[in-house]
């Protein structure tokens, strides 16, 4: 019987790619998206819901494990929603962080009593280079390094179950929502070109990768930790006069 995973916001970008990836590993792939995919994948079973819900977000996972159990969790669906420190609202801070920190806890615990029962788990959390300090991006900043704040804490309370949890920090990934807002040539991608001591956009692909080796069974000895896919970003300008 194939494993099963639980990918968020798979319907595109880097979560689309992380389910083609997983499914070419040998995995049986749920999505939870409130989209539409964007193609379909055979292997990826698509199911609608709105994540920033927490009602509608925990009878997804409970209908999820009540047809069996899945011991792999992927918490890549997140909004981002820029304003300056001075625009930023309550309101706003509350809506990114419904998506991108209260999610993925309850998943993880709709999922957690399967894994507990195991002594096996893998999570992955996918925050952000902006968990470092980005302008215009209060709200998503501080989710993103919430994410990684829980990240740490459910390695360290879960590790004696046999449950790993890691975080994906990515980059500038040309997905298509970034190159739409940042067109090949134009001045601003040429900018964020410049701070990339690898000189290229990442690949979706690239960071579906560095996700599966984390959910490997053989990757049992890592857990807490952040992997940035940055192409050296958060190293720094190591070329710089």
């Amino acid at each position: 019987m194939q494993p099963r995973v639980l990918v968020t916001g798979a319907s595109s970008g880097i979560g689309l790619a992380v389910a083609e990836r997983l499914v070419a590993d040998g995995y049986a792939v749920t999505s939870f998206d409130v989209q539409a995919p964007a193609r379909d994948v055979a292997g990826v079973a698509h199911v609608q819901v709105d994540l920033r819900d927490a009602a509608q977000t925990r009878e997804a996972v409970a209908e999820l494990v009540r047809a069996g159990e899945v011991l792999r969790l992927v918490n890549n669906a997140g909004i981002v929603q820029p304003a300056s420190v001075a625009d930023t609202t309550p309101e706003s801070l509350q809506a990114v962080a419904a998506l991108n920190v209260q999610a993925p806890l309850l998943l993880l615990q709709g999922l957690l009593p399967d894994m507990q029962a195991r002594g096996f788990g893998r999570v992955v959390n996918v925050s952000s280079r902006a968990a470092l300090g980005k302008p215009l991006r209060t709200a998503y900043a501080a989710s993103k390094a919430g994410l990684l704040g829980m990240t740490r804490s459910w390695a360290l309370e879960l590790a004696a179950h046999g449950i790993t949890v890691n975080a994906i920090g990515p980059g500038p990934i040309a997905t298509e929502l970034f190159q739409r807002v940042n067109p090949p040539g134009a001045p601003q991608t040429q900018r964020i070109l410049d701070t990339i001591p690898l000189a290229r956009m990442g690949e979706p692909a690239e960071v579906a990768h560095a996700i599966a080796s984390l959910l490997d069974d053989r990757a049992g000895f890592i857990t807490g930790q952040v992997l940035y896919v940055c192409g050296g970003m958060t190293v720094g300008l190591g070329n710089a006069a």
